[in-house]
């Protein structure tokens, strides 16, 4: 460790809000001073976030058990922390080392929400790194790489970043490094051969240099071809088959500094079997893949004894339908009950899996629980194929109550497609309803029992709703108040999501190329940590739009043309367009779609899926292999979906 870089900081530290959060030295840290090759992985986030994602976790003790590779992390600083680094001329360094990001060989961004844009450039700029991969071009500077959920549709960053990893990082990033490690250092055509490599090496590998661009009818640029002969074209999403064999975390970087989440993080399942027609996680992280009971309490052994943590916590998409779910909470109860553990559930459905636990599950804290009805109505519920009615929520409540869970919180969006006044108005009448079967509505010291928290639908890639455009600011906004004026405060509190944030949201989440531009002078202009209603000032992106000729309101609304090529049809998710042009007409007729399982099959050409029909007739395409969990879910399950999740697979 650079402990003059570190005596170095002190004034600064002094003046700071927060400043163990800058200061590293955290329990199972791993340094590593002799390294070759120095991975800084990026979280464009703040310290409290980016601790507490859990990818960022793996790919941490993943690349560190790499001979001659050291990963280091480095998060983005508040602007106190900013305007102290750039007053004294320091440039944003790693925690591990302290060695600035300039003297690093790659830098690896897990992009997790379109909004990170600009705290990464902050980091970059910061660091010493040119922003842009142009700018980068017959330099020394870092290889800078980004990957997860954020990153589906890359095309927005595109300006900014050398190579993405599209999909699950755990057997990509170290393939990516080794390529990077033998071809050190990066100079000149050193650099450019080494982008060309990794394209034609590494599958998932997205390299934008190496693409030509062109114009859709609708004015999009799109990707229209290959420059290389190395340059893959589709870009096949990266997929771990065996998710019982791949990597867990077993020593976790202790903070030294509040996060949002402070226990230990067991990832339980990948996929979904539910085709919720928004959710772009549910459908790019297909097919259903599960981990045992046996190998989940191993690394929550593990975990613990290196942790301290007094919580363990499942993370998934639909954890409910894990297929050993009861079995899996009976055996964290047997372990975590007698040392006083508690185990956090994610969201669950009330129709299911509430009445299923055990009753006997002492570990399980019960102040309050999070569902996902999504909408108020059983119509909306049908278009959207979240295929839970009212009256599976209401029994869903009752047996919460039961139990002792003391606050329900609902989540709902609006705007979704097709939806009526009647649509927005029924989630005030089902937040009633389920209010009272808690006598007199109230929950924990003395409020109401029903928190109803409202989110704006934001169309996204590789959904049956790609094509649609966002209901947009104005709308959102008449819907809240709609729906505030007629909630009842004495049984459902109310929270709205920011219509500002969604927009810009939605303006990204379809974008192409063009957005690099705004995104810089959004960050000129001074945009920071947008994900942070505190920072966040929509007028400075207003501007940035209206600089290039662009609208955020157009874009968000704008409806796309379904023949037409979209930015991202370059990125090949595992699940064909015609498919997503089904769904979206089953969606416009209110037909579900059952959910996958044994003899249940949506034919959306998942790779490997173990659901899917052999050509001679009933069973998998692919054998499970060491991962058994796939294959022993419980029969003909309900249709239905978990609530809202980020993705849990890591990018770099």
């Amino acid at each position: 460790m650079d402990t003059d870089s570190l005596a170095g900081l002190a004034p600064a530290l002094a003046r700071v809000r927060g400043p163990g959060q800058y200061a590293g030295g955290e329990p199972n840290q791993i340094v590593k001073p002799r390294a070759e090759l120095r991975l800084a992985l990026a979280f464009p986030d703040v310290y409290a976030v980016g601790m507490s994602h859990h990818g960022l976790r793996i790919l941490y003790e993943i690349a560190n058990g790499l001979e001659g590779v050291a990963a280091e992390r480095v998060f983005a600083p508040f602007p106190d922390m900013e305007r102290e680094l750039r007053a004294a001329g320091r440039r944003l360094a790693t925690l591990e080392t302290f060695t600035p990001l300039s003297e690093c060989q790659v830098i690896g961004f897990s992009v997790c929400y379109e909004l990170a844009a600009s705290s990464i450039l902050t980091i970059l700029d910061l660091g010493g790194v040119p922003l842009t991969r142009f700018a980068r071009e017959n330099t020394g500077a870092p290889l800078v790489i980004a990957g997860g959920g954020g990153c589906l549709n890359p095309e927005p960053l595109s300006d900014f970043i050398d190579a993405f990893v599209i999909g699950e990082a755990e057997e990509a990033l170290p393939e990516l490094l080794a390529i990077v490690r033998r071809r050190l250092p990066l100079r000149g055509e050193d650099r450019r051969k080494t982008l060309r490599e990794l394209a034609a090496r590494v599958e998932g590998v997205y390299v934008p240099e190496l693409y030509e661009t062109g114009v859709s009818p609708g004015g999009e640029v799109i990707v229209a071809g290959s420059l290389a002969e190395e340059a893959p074209l589709p870009i096949r999403r990266r997929l771990i088959a065996d998710l019982e064999a791949a990597p867990q975390v077993r020593r976790p970087v202790v903070p030294v500094h509040e996060t949002v989440h402070e226990r230990v993080t067991l990832e339980i399942m990948r996929g979904c079997p539910h085709g919720c027609r928004f959710c772009q996680a549910g459908y790019a992280t297909r097919p259903l893949r599960a981990r045992t009971p046996e190998t989940l309490l191993a690394a929550a052994r593990d975990c613990l004894a290196a942790s301290g943590y007094d919580e363990v916590g499942l993370l998934s998409l639909s954890s409910s339908n894990h297929p050993r779910f009861d079995e899996l909470l009976e055996i964290l109860d047997r372990e975590l009950a007698p040392r006083g553990i508690g185990l956090s559930l994610p969201s669950l459905r009330m129709d299911q899996a509430l009445s299923g636990l055990p009753a006997r599950l002492a570990t399980v804290r019960r102040s309050g629980l999070t569902v996902a009805p999504e909408a108020g109505s059983d119509r909306l519920r049908a278009v959207i194929n979240k295929n839970v009615g009212n009256e599976d929520l209401l029994a869903g409540a009752d047996e919460a109550f039961r139990r002792h869970w003391r606050q329900i919180k609902l989540y709902f969006m609006i705007g979704l497609p097709t939806e009526t006044e009647a649509d927005v108005l029924a989630i005030a009448e089902l937040a009633h309803a389920a209010a009272r079967r808690r006598g007199g509505g109230r929950g924990k010291g003395g409020g109401p029992a029903i928190h109803v928290s409202v989110g704006n639908f934001v169309p996204k890639p590789f959904t049956a709703f790609q094509w649609l455009g966002a209901a947009g600011r104005e709308a959102w906004k008449a819907k809240q108040r709609l729906l505030a004026g007629r909630l009842d405060r004495r049984l459902a509190a109310f929270h709205g999501h920011d219509a500002e944030v969604s927009l810009l949201e939605a303006a990204f989440s379809r974008g192409d190329r063009r957005l690099g531009r705004v995104i810089l002078a959004a960050w000129r202009a001074g945009a920071r940590l947008d994900a942070w209603s505190e920072h966040f000032r929509p007028g400075l992106w207003r501007d940035a739009f209206a600089l290039h000729g662009l609208s955020p309101d157009d874009l968000a609304a704008r409806t796309l043309d379904g023949e037409a090529p979209l930015p991202w049809d370059h990125i090949d998710c595992g699940l064909g367009k015609p498919f997503f042009r089904r769904e979206w007409e089953r969606a416009a007729a209110a037909v579900p779609t059952s959910a996958c399982g044994p003899g249940s099959c949506a034919g959306c050409g998942a790779p490997a899926c173990a659901f899917a029909p052999r050509p001679d007739g009933p069973g998998r395409l692919h054998p499970a292999g060491k991962n058994t969990a796939v294959v022993t879910v419980n029969p003909t399950p309900r249709a239905g979906s978990p609530g809202r999740s980020e993705p849990t697979s890591p990018g770099p």
